[in-house]
């Protein structure tokens, strides 16, 4: 039993069994969608990139995707305990995982072109959560704005 447990803890994603996945998958959605929201909405380009970032980490259609998010985006509004969701993904995702998370949330953050003060104290505490470092955090974060041809 307590090598079953352990198989769970230590799986990634796609090697996990089904609800555990499903449970990751939800976690992950509504993480992005608070951070989407952080700014008072979630606008269409926010979207896009979060239904591409589903899509692409956890290896779903798109339609998937995008009501994967529809779920999420609705609990968003209700939900502020990020704890929870943070736990799941840590316990779920190994470091790799998380930090590729990290910069899916930076993704989404910058969809709009600038950070917001609510959602860099976002990606602060997500990032101590998931027990990614500043340095981690710092290194996505600037991937992606290169990525996205924006400033530091």
């Amino acid at each position: 039993m307590l090598e079953r447990l352990k198989a769970i803890l230590t799986a990634r994603p796609d090697e996990a069994p089904t609800g555990l996945r499903s449970r990751l998958h939800r976690a992950a959605a509504a993480l992005l969608a608070e951070a989407a929201i952080m700014d008072g909405r979630i606008d269409g380009e926010e979207r896009r990139v979060i239904a591409a970032s589903l899509a692409r980490r956890f290896d779903l259609s798109q339609g998937d995707a995008e009501a994967l998010l529809d779920r999420a985006a609705a609990q968003a509004a209700d939900q502020v305990e990020l704890y929870g969701m943070a736990r799941q993904l840590k316990d779920g995702l190994d470091q790799e995982g998380r930090i590729a998370l990290i910069e899916d949330l930076w993704e989404v953050v910058y969809a709009d072109g600038k950070l917001h003060d609510h959602e860099a104290s976002l990606m602060r505490r997500v990032a101590g959560l998931l027990y990614v470092s500043d340095r981690d955090s710092g290194s996505a974060r600037k991937r992606v704005l290169s990525r996205l041809g924006l400033e530091d």
